[in-house]
């Protein structure tokens, strides 16, 4: 074999084990999920080259793929679409072009990213909010919230509270010719997190007179406590969100010193003084048989208090919306809950529709047992699936329904 022929050997192995990921066998186009996941994982190594070179930031670069995605605010034939502000908070917004002899119905949507990246313009998110604002005839309020590690917690939960808020203003509606009662807030992962955050928050906001009709949480991130749920173990090194980096996007959340990652990782960053907290998350009570498989509740391994003291907004529930008493989810609207199978969310969604049913909250629940976390993003040419278009589908399905 001549030396070309070598190393164009070699070169092509060495691709081929990068590019392999064990795909599970229910997932439908698997390579082209496996090519995907490459350059995600691509962009992730060099995002740690660079941060342990000292030339940037890891979000930074991993904000790289939201530059890319990047889309202008083009209106076209169904949807006028601007770049606006709401009491001084950037969102994007859809409005239908379509007469109608009535009110219109309205989506507040917030994107996900680990609360670090992406955009309300990325071609994805550009794309789902206006079909969301065509299918339904609805206008669809897509908020830019600020990002760490510029920004930490509480700055992009105030920065969705503070649109929400200004939204629901009788004034504001009318100008938008939207019904007060037909109102719905959204967003998936990280957004998911900060559209149940907001939901409950509301609930005890006196100032706020219109309500919510319904809430829709896609594969939200919604605990800080136990990272070692079955889903987090299950899921470990799946695609597009392995546990690594949503260790890493909670620890970011609230600061860059590395020592909450780090305890995080170990899932022994709870102060012993919070473990009345952790009957909110006990997985061992909330999840059906189905998901717990062959995996064994074990006890909290508590950490240091200095954590906990330094760095209290990972114990705060708008932060952690599952860490709310019972009382705090009376009253909540209508909620659809979906999660991923393949996805270490997973559980976190289950968990909250556990304890809203509970209580007595309508919930609905579309677990989908053949996707991953992400699905959403992937509605658009070259990286558009099967899959994310049907979820995109059920999800538009539901508000059509409901809202």
């Amino acid at each position: 074999m001549g030396t070309k022929s070598l190393c164009l050997l070699l070169a092509s192995v060495l691709v081929a084990y990068y590019v392999y990921t064990p795909i599970p066998e229910n997932i439908e186009e698997r390579w082209k999920l496996m090519l995907i996941n490459a350059g995600f994982r691509t962009v992730a190594h060099v995002a740690e080259f660079a941060e342990w070179l000292g030339l940037m930031h890891y979000m930074e670069v991993l904000m790289m793929i939201t530059s890319i995605e990047y889309t202008a605010p083009i209106s076209d034939e169904n949807v006028t679409v601007t770049d606006t502000k709401f009491n001084n908070v950037p969102a994007r917004l859809y409005i239908p072009r379509k007469q109608s002899s009535g009110l219109k119905r309205a989506v507040i949507y917030i994107h996900g990213g680990g609360w670090c990246v992406g955009g309300s313009a990325m071609e994805p998110y550009d794309l789902l909010s206006r079909w969301t604002a065509n299918k339904l005839n609805a206008v669809v309020i897509s908020v830019e919230y600020r990002l760490a590690p510029m920004y930490h917690f509480p700055v992009q939960f105030e920065d969705v509270y503070t649109i929400v808020k200004f939204f629901l203003q009788n004034s504001v509606l009318a100008q938008y010719g939207v019904d007060p009662n037909r109102i719905c807030i959204s967003g998936d992962s990280a957004g998911g997190n900060l559209a149940a955050a907001v939901a409950q928050q509301l609930l005890d906001d006196l100032e706020v007179k219109v309500k919510l009709k319904i809430q829709a949480l896609l594969y939200p991130a919604l605990q800080t406590l136990d990272l070692d749920l079955p889903s987090y173990k299950d899921n470990e090194n799946k695609p597009i969100l392995p546990k690594s980096l949503m260790v890493r996007f909670w620890s970011e959340y609230f600061t860059t010193d590395v020592s909450l990652q780090e305890a995080m990782a170990s899932n022994s960053h709870v102060p012993a003084e919070s473990s009345h907290l952790f009957r909110f998350v006990n997985w061992s009570s909330l999840l059906p048989e189905k998901f717990k498989k062959d995996h064994v509740y074990a006890s909290p391994i508590y950490g240091s208090s200095r954590l906990g003291k330094k760095y209290p907004g990972f114990l705060d529930p708008r932060a952690a919306p599952l860490l709310v008493d019972d009382t705090k989810l009376l009253g909540l609207p209508v909620t659809y809950v979906l999660t991923c199978q393949h996805d270490v969310l997973r559980d976190d969604g289950i968990m909250y529709v556990s304890r809203l049913r509970e209580v007595g909250i309508e919930v609905i629940h579309d677990h989908i047992e053949d996707a991953i976390h992400g699905a959403l993003m992937f509605i658009t040419s070259p990286t558009d699936l099967a899959l994310g278009h049907r979820v995109a589908n059920k999800y538009i399905e539901w508000l059509n329904i409901n809202l």
